[in-house]
């Protein structure tokens, strides 16, 4: 069986050897950037290899494509290779973060052509309330063939722009309301949204216990998010291409297929002060 959403940690703890299986740990802080790379040496799921946001799931920043710019097709099928990942391997990726980071990888693998991709549901603090055990010991690489497909599932700043007053895309924010209304912006120079966007904050596609709300749930409160809009012309985005794809990942739990990034967001957007902005 494939998992390509959402993985529970019973289900990873019974397959944990699985040859086949390959777990990657993506923890990560915005304000400590060798935070993951810390907590990870301290201690981890076993077997799980280490992947750096900042370092591996984003490109160069040139001051006007956003904090968290995608990668080449190149570079990120090269180190997916590097540590083990081909058409056979089934990915489980975690976080502590409720997932924020670990939608990276999710959907760049996904974007990538790799389907069999999963989110541990509730993260490292799941594994860690079944009594999943820690390790310290490195996994020893075994290097592979990735080969990328990339998808259409990606659009950029000029064709959000171009069809902003249309009905060809519906606009979603992922960030805080507050931060969607422009309030107590802390990270990027400018405070507010594209204009038109509407808020679903990705924290709502989680139970108190850190784990994703039931499909049905999801479901019903994106179909009224939605409004009568399909999946297909979903467009969203966040503060830099990440958090957003928590969002990309509930639709799919949710079985809303077919919306799309905006990976520069709104650090990229807000770049150039010629663009539309909205507050408020």
């Amino acid at each position: 069986m494939n998992f390509t959403t959402l993985v529970d940690t019973a289900t990873l703890a019974a397959l944990l050897d699985e040859p086949d299986w390959l777990i990657v740990d993506v923890r990560h802080q915005l304000a400590d950037t060798a935070y993951g790379e810390r907590v990870y040496a301290a201690g981890h799921i076993p077997g799980a290899h280490f992947l750096h946001c900042d370092c591996d799931l984003s490109g160069a920043m040139n001051g006007t494509n956003g904090r968290h710019p995608l990668p080449s097709a190149d570079k990120l099928a090269a180190r997916f290779g590097e540590i083990g990942i081909d058409s056979k391997t089934q990915v489980v990726v975690y976080d502590d973060a409720q997932g924020m980071i670990a939608g990276r990888l999710w959907w760049l693998l996904r974007w990538m052509g790799h389907d069999q991709v999963a989110v541990l549901d509730g993260g490292l603090q799941a594994w860690l309330a079944i009594g999943g055990a820690l390790t310290q010991d490195l996994p020893v690489p075994r290097a592979a063939n990735f080969v990328a497909n990339v998808r259409d599932s990606l659009v950029d700043a000029n064709y959000v722009q171009n069809f902003l007053a249309t009905s060809r895309i519906f606009l979603v924010d992922a960030r805080s309301p507050d931060r969607y209304r422009g309030e107590n912006e802390s990270i990027d120079p400018i405070g507010g949204r594209v204009p038109g966007a509407v808020n679903r904050f990705f924290r709502e596609n989680l139970q108190e216990n850190g784990c994703f709300k039931p499909a049905e749930q999801l479901r019903t409160e994106w179909l009224a998010a939605l409004a009568g809009r399909s999946a297909e012309q979903v467009v969203h985005y966040c503060g830099s291409g990440v958090s957003a794809c928590h969002n990309v990942l509930a639709m799919e739990v949710a079985g809303l297929l077919g919306s799309r990034l905006y990976a520069g967001s709104w650090s990229e957007w807000c770049s150039l002060p010629s663009r539309p902005m909205a507050q408020g």
